[in-house]
C-alpha cells in the first residue's frame, strides 16, 4: 500500500483522539478507584489504559503515511510495529470481555462476588490478560505462515501479516468471543427480567410498600444495557474487517488489500474511541466524576483570570491595590 496523505492524516486525528479521551476517562477513573476502591472499576481503567497504548502504536504510523514520496521501513520494524498495534487492540477486545464478565458474574452470584472478585484476582485476570494479548500480537513473528514471503518497503498491516493470521484469529479468537458475548447478555437478561418479576410479585403481596424499589433490578437492566451497548460496539467496529479478511484468505484474486487496511481497519481501530465515550455517557459514577472535573478547571481557569486581572490594574491605580484581595475574602466568606 502506497502513502497517502489523506488517510494518514485521518489516522492522525484518530490517534489524537484516542489517545486524549482515554487518557481524561483514565484520570477520572483513577480518582473514583481513590474514593470507591472499586474492583470493577480496574478493568475500567485496563480498558481505558489499552485503548491509549493502542493510540500510540498507531501514531507510530502517521509518519509513513504522510511522507511523500513514501519512506522505506525495515520489515523487523514494521513487524514490530504492527505486533504492537495488534497487541493493543487484543488487549482492549479481552477487556471488553472480562467487564461484560464481571457485570455477569455481578449478577448471577450477587452474594459472593466480593468473595470470587476480589483484589487479589483482578490483578490476576488483568496480568493474564496483557500475557495473552501480547501473544497474539507477537504471534506472527514466530510462525512462518503468518508471515507474508514479499515485502516492499510501505509499512502497513498485510505488508508483513498473511491474511491467514487474520482467518485464525476470527475462528479462534472473535468468533467464539461473540458467542460468549451474547450468552452473557442473554444470561443477564434473563436474571434482570426474574428479579424485576419476584419484585412484583412481593410488592402485589404486600411485602413491600409503593413508595420502596429495590436498588437491585434498576442496577441489574444498567449493568445488561452497557454490556449491550459495549457488545454492539464491539461486533460492529471488528466484524466487516474480519469477515472480510477471511474472504481475502477464501479468494486469493480477490485483491482487497486497500478496503481492509483503509477503510475497515481503522473502523475497527475506532472502537478504541467509542469505549471511553460509551464510559463517559453510560455509566454516571464516571460521567460525575468528568464533570467534576471540569468544575475544577474552570475554578482554576477563573481564578487565574481573576489574578490577571489583578495584576494588570497594578498599584498605579492606588486605592484598587487593596481591593482585590478583599473582594477575595469576601467572596470566600460568602461561599463558605
Amino acid at each position: 500500500m502506497e502513502s497517502s496523505f489523506p488517510f494518514g492524516a485521518i489516522l492522525a486525528v484518530l490517534a489524537s483522539l484516542i489517545i486524549a479521551v482515554n487518557v481524561l476517562v483514565a484520570v477520572a477513573v483513577l480518582l473514583l478507584i481513590h474514593k470507591n476502591d472499586g474492583v470493577g472499576l480496574c478493568f475500567t481503567l485496563n480498558l481505558a489504559v489499552a485503548d491509549t497504548l493502542l493510540g500510540v502504536a498507531i501514531s507510530g504510523l502517521v509518519t509513513d503515511q504522510l511522507s511523500s514520496p513514501a519512506r522505506p521501513t525495515q520489515k523487523t520494524l514494521c513487524s514490530l510495529r504492527m505486533a504492537f498495534v495488534t497487541s493493543s487492540a487484543a488487549a482492549s477486545v479481552l477487556t471488553v470481555m472480562l467487564i461484560a464478565f464481571d457485570r455477569y458474574l455481578a449478577i448471577r452470584q450477587p452474594l459472593r462476588y466480593f468473595q470470587i472478585m476480589n483484589g487479589l484476582m483482578a490483578g490476576a485476570c488483568i496480568a493474564g490478560l496483557w500475557l495473552v494479548s501480547y501473544l497474539i500480537g507477537f504471534l506472527p513473528l514466530g510462525v512462518p505462515i503468518f508471515q507474508q514471503t514479499t515485502y516492499h518497503g510501505t509499512c502497513s498491516f498485510f505488508a508483513v501479516f498473511h491474511p491467514r493470521f487474520v482467518l485464525t484469529l476470527s475462528c479462534v479468537g472473535f468468533f467464539p468471543a461473540l458467542l460468549l458475548f451474547v450468552f452473557f447478555y442473554c444470561d443477564m437478561l434473563k436474571i434482570a427480567s426474574m428479579h424485576s418479576q419476584q419484585i412484583r410479585k412481593m410488592e402485589q403481596a404486600g411485602a413491600m410498600t409503593g413508595a420502596y424499589r429495590s436498588p437491585r433490578t434498576p442496577s441489574d437492566f444498567k449493568a445488561v444495557r452497557t454490556v449491550a451497548v459495549l457488545i454492539g460496539s464491539f461486533t460492529l467496529s471488528w466484524t466487516p474487517f474480519l469477515i472480510t479478511g477471511i474472504v481475502q484468505v477464501a479468494c486469493q484474486k480477490c485483491y482487497l488489500y486497500l478496503v481492509l487496511e483503509r477503510y475497515l481497519w481503522l473502523l475497527g481501530v475506532g472502537n478504541s474511541l467509542l469505549n471511553p465515550l460509551i464510559y463517559a455517557y453510560w455509566q454516571k459514577e464516571v460521567r460525575q466524576q468528568l464533570y467534576q472535573m471540569a468544575l475544577g478547571v474552570k475554578k482554576g481557569l477563573t481564578s487565574c483570570l481573576l489574578l490577571l486581572s489583578a495584576r494588570e490594574r497594578g498599584p498605579s491605580e492606588g486605592p484598587r491595590e487593596n481591593s482585590y484581595p478583599i473582594a477575595i475574602i469576601s467572596h470566600s466568606h460568602l461561599d463558605g
